[in-house]
């Protein structure tokens, strides 16, 4: 199982009960391919770079999950078909990303207590 991090983003116009309900069809679909979800964080509305899909802003989501690499295609399919999802992009992280993926966790803990 290789260790991957999946970050989205979510088109600004969805009421927040559909942005949770996308976010948790994603996480069902890893959740059924065997993956092990370590962390999920909701980074909220961002303003973008630049323009996508005649949008400024987007609702940004990161997962962090250890699955087989053949799950990841059939994953980004589903970004793909999805309306809603603006961008996405999937990293396999070696053991140097996941160490300092680990402390940002631990960061984000520290600062939201």
């Amino acid at each position: 199982m290789n260790h991957y991090e999946t970050v989205f983003i979510l088109n600004p116009v969805l009421s927040d009960t559909q942005i949770k309900e996308t976010v948790q069809k994603f996480e069902d679909y890893l959740v059924s391919k065997g993956a092990e979800m370590i962390s999920k964080e909701d980074w909220g509305l961002k303003k973008l770079a630049y323009t996508i899909q005649n949008k400024k802003s987007g609702f940004y989501h990161l997962f962090e999950y250890k699955v087989d690499g053949q799950a990841i295609t059939p994953f980004e399919l589903e970004f793909r078909r999805d309306d809603s999802v603006m961008r996405y992009l999937t990293v396999k992280l070696d053991k140097h990303a996941i160490a300092w993926a680990e402390k940002r966790r631990e960061r984000n803990k520290a600062f939201k207590k």
